[in-house]
């Protein structure tokens, strides 16, 4: 057991007290525990699937005060596993509807909202405010800026993670023990791991893990029980089990002197306009191979002999796709890689696409390698083409 983050307040009212009864008299919590909840502040990154699942436990829960950030707005393919959105939310900011539903929980937790992105810029002046943070972010770039101003500001992160029908869940805390870059000292390669919208994601998944995280946040702030501190709980729905992994800070790991540009750092930082000379952003060092969704367009609409191919999985295709494009998911590629080649051999140029682009730079070195010349790969993928020339394909 340790000190917990936060104070406790002022007495809880008699209303307070009842109801939050049955917390109260857990042995070992009391009163005391349950008025550092009310005294505390937490700082909630992404309003999306965790944050689904913890923002209500938390506020459920009696945390004075819960700080949202994100930048993005509420899809029809979000609610099945973000539950704190619902269908009339859909194109609404999400932390509007997040702070909805809070206040429709308890409208005495004070809750603020930030919809923007979370940056180096902003980081540490709005973690300044709280007292700990709930990283739910689905990239890699966030999770380390996270990170590091977290550890900057001297306050823990508890941090989840959700990829199809497993996730995991952990706390950073420099002060006390290892961070997360202790576990992961440098982000995976670009395209290796794919996004939720690219792997799904099995909803409960997202509710298990959100509850882990609030059990944390609950411990970190209460001083009640042993917080996931070098340790990382691994849960797997298809066997129904949890499992452990233990770690260690690295004596020689890069110490973290100040805020970098995460999206260089993970691979993901994208070029302005003024660096490709196109009208739309591109990833940072693009290939001339590589094409965007106006330039594919123009070519399409002049009638340039191209074979477009799909390589997402056949249940992404029925949603949407590109009129002739033909399917070829990633994994049948990689598993014969010259049986692709040998049938798109000799026939016009192809352009290969996936959602994002990951998956599509992949299957264009891989039939590169196989000697396949003239490949070029749709950056931004089939979202980028529906934002920007038809968004009827704005499906999912």
């Amino acid at each position: 057991m340790f000190d917990g983050l936060a104070e406790p307040g002022g007495a809880l009212s008699p209303d307070r007290v009842a109801r939050y009864s049955r917390t109260i008299s857990l042995p070992g919590f009391g009163l005391a525990a349950q008025g550092r909840l009310a005294s505390a502040r937490v700082l909630v990154v992404g309003a999306g699937g965790l944050g689904s699942a913890s923002i209500p436990g938390l506020a459920a829960a009696g945390f004075g005060t819960i700080g949202i950030i994100d930048a993005d707005t509420v899809e029809a393919s979000n609610l099945p596993r973000q539950t704190i959105h619902g269908i009339g939310d859909v194109g609404r900011s999400k932390v509007a509807s997040a702070l909805e539903t809070v206040a429709a929980l308890d409208p005495a937790v004070r809750a603020v909202g930030y919809d923007t992105m979370l940056t180096a810029a902003n980081a540490l002046e709005i973690m300044s405010g709280y007292d700990l943070v709930l990283d739910g972010s689905d990239n890699f770039a966030t999770r380390y800026l996270t990170n590091d101003a977290a550890l900057l500001s001297g306050i823990p992160v508890v941090w989840g993670a959700v990829h199809q029908f497993g996730g995991q869940a952990g706390v950073s805390w420099a002060a006390r023990g290892p961070h997360y870059r202790d576990l992961f000292p440098e982000p995976p390669a670009p395209g290796t791991v794919p996004s939720c919208a690219e792997a799904g994601a099995l909803p409960p998944v997202c509710a298990v893990i959100g509850a882990l995280m609030v059990a944390e946040a609950i411990k970190l702030v209460s001083g009640v029980g042993d917080p996931l501190l070098g340790r990382v709980t691994i849960y797997d729905s298809l066997r129904a089990t949890f499992r452990e992994v233990g770690y260690a800070s690295d004596p020689e790991g890069t110490p973290v002197t100040g805020l970098i540009d995460y999206e260089a750092f993970c691979g993901t930082a994208t070029a302005t306009d003024a660096d490709t000379g196109s009208g739309t952003a591109a990833p940072a060092g693009i290939a001339m191979r590589d094409i965007d969704a106006r330039e594919l367009s123009e070519l399409l609409a002049a009638g340039s002999p191209l074979r477009l191919v799909d390589v997402r999985e056949p249940w992404e295709a029925e949603v949407s796709r590109l009129p002739g494009s033909q399917l070829l998911p990633l994994g049948d590629l990689e598993r014969d890689p010259q049986a692709a080649v040998d049938a798109l051999q000799g026939g016009p140029p192809v352009v290969v696409y996936c959602h994002h682009g990951p998956r599509s730079d992949r299957a264009r070195a891989i039939l590169e390698r196989g000697g396949l010349v003239g490949v070029r790969s749709l950056q931004g993928g089939i979202d980028d083409w529906a934002a920007t020339i038809d968004l009827a394909l704005r499906r999912y």
